[in-house]
């Protein structure tokens, strides 16, 4: 009879040990799945910033804006709103002045870096080969304004 009620001690805690086994894996399962999931949500709300140029000029101006914030927003910029329209004869078109304000505020900042600023010029250089010499006066007013 003692043998009998032991074994059937062991089955019943085997199974019970089956069980609890079971649920733990399990709960592991679902939190990775929530990971993943709140990844994923993350991702999506990165792309959802606004990308109009008064919004991004506006981070330009800033003067609390950080070193990555300008970054991002000057990489937007080039990405959205790079390529100006022809110049007009001789005269520059009027939306040029919008990115010699940029630039000359961007040359100001307290916290700009030069690579920000040269990546910035590069880049606008390369979209709009025939502003390059309105665009590097602008760097050299804004990068001359600045009191040593």
């Amino acid at each position: 009879m003692d043998l009998i009620l032991l074994l059937q001690s062991g089955s019943g805690l085997l199974v019970v040990l089956a069980i609890l086994i079971f649920l733990w894996i399990f709960s592991s399962n679902v939190k990775k799945k929530t990971k993943v999931i709140k990844n994923k949500r993350s991702n999506t709300e990165q792309v959802k910033q606004p990308t109009d140029l008064m919004y991004l000029k506006s981070i330009v101006k800033k003067r609390k804006s950080t070193n990555k914030e300008l970054k991002d927003a000057l990489e937007l910029i080039i990405k959205y709103h790079g390529h100006i329209h022809k110049k007009l004869g001789v005269r520059s078109h009027p939306d040029f002045d919008i990115y010699m304000d940029i630039l000359f505020t961007i040359c100001r900042h307290p916290n700009t870096s030069k690579e920000i600023i040269i990546k910035f010029d590069k880049d606008l250089e390369r979209l709009n080969p025939e502003y390059k010499p309105e665009i590097n006066s602008a760097i050299t007013k804004g990068l001359n304004s600045r009191g040593v």
